[in-house]
């Protein structure tokens, strides 16, 4: 039996809420203006032990740097400079005799633990807030990276371990989840979903990466994740949610499996209501920790680089607990 065709993703959100507008013409940010002051004086209430954790993934790993597949390459790291240079005579000299190592690396944006910028993916001829498409064209001039760079993230963050909640150490390829599962998540860990909180959502995907050879994970790459329906999009829009953040590579079951759209989410969320993503995340530490001491909320931070005209950027969110 033949399959339907795939619908254009502009028949699939037909209809879906948009926040353009809501922040003003020029608006860059979307759903970060979300986290004033206030909200990071609420995150930072969230502080009981000092702990800190990290959550960039190592770039250059020697496993490989997970990457969407296709024209993504992980990072190339070579030095321009080290003892090897001295010794044969071509280091760079300073007086008094100092030496040097240096070095370079060469990668995508978004090969890396990133934020997307709101303008990264669009469909039709308009990017977030209704910009239009040309404006990507030879560097993003709107909603590009910066202005989320500039601004930084900061506030309560919740970690929902749904690959715990559901028995796996990861969660199956394709295997998706909805907002009412990320509120069941939170009940079963003893806390809740509050307006404006920042998401961390834990499916085990990065470890599965770093667990199984390459091609295996690649194979029929389908992601575990969140799933589009217009409920949930709603659901997002009613609690302000400012930021996604997982540990995928791109936060979102990679095909819808009701309409067979990729990524829905990234415009639904990201394009129409300003949501800023954030992927490739480690979250297996900070998980563990939660899972011992039993609290799942805490101070959020992160700070992309600033890339002008970037789609994305490198990050290194930092979690106080």
């Amino acid at each position: 039996m033949s399959q339907p065709p795939v619908p254009h993703i502009s028949e699939l959100l037909d209809g879906s809420p948009k926040n353009w507008g809501k922040w003003g013409p020029d608006d860059e940010v979307g759903g970060l203006n979300y986290l004033d002051a206030e909200q990071v004086l609420r995150g930072t209430k969230e502080i009981r032990s000092g702990k800190t954790f990290t959550l960039q993934v190592q770039i250059g790993h020697p496993h490989g740097d997970p990457a969407y597949p296709g024209p993504r390459t992980p990072a190339a790291r070579v030095n321009t400079m080290d003892r090897g240079h001295y010794l044969n005579g071509t280091g760079l000299s300073f007086p008094g005799g100092l030496e040097l190592a240096d070095d370079m690396i060469t990668m995508y944006l978004q090969g890396s633990s990133q934020y997307d910028a709101l303008g990264h993916l669009w469909y039709g001829d308009e990017i977030y807030n209704g910009y239009p498409a040309e404006s990507t064209t030879g560097g993003m001039k709107k909603a590009s990276i910066l202005p989320i760079a500039e601004k930084g993230i900061a506030g309560r963050g919740i970690l929902l371990d749904v690959a715990r909640h559901r028995g796996k150490q990861w969660l199956d390829k394709g295997e998706t989840f909805t907002h009412e599962d990320l509120m069941n998540t939170a009940a079963s860990q003893g806390c809740e979903i509050l307006p404006r909180d920042i998401l961390l959502v834990r499916t085990g995907w990065l470890e599965y990466f770093y667990a199984t050879p390459r091609e295996e994970f690649y194979e029929n790459f389908n992601e575990p994740g969140l799933t589009y329906s217009r409920e949930l999009v709603e659901w997002f829009q009613k609690m302000e949610i400012p930021n996604l953040v997982t540990d995928t590579i791109a936060n979102e079951v990679t095909i819808h499996p009701e309409s067979g759209v990729a990524l829905p989410l990234h415009n639904a969320l990201m394009r129409n209501l300003g949501v800023t993503f954030a992927e490739i995340i480690d979250l297996a530490a900070l998980a563990a920790d939660c899972a011992a001491d039993g609290q799942y909320t805490f101070l959020y931070t992160a700070a992309p680089l600033k890339v002008v005209n970037g789609t994305g950027a490198p990050v290194n969110p930092l979690v106080v607990k």
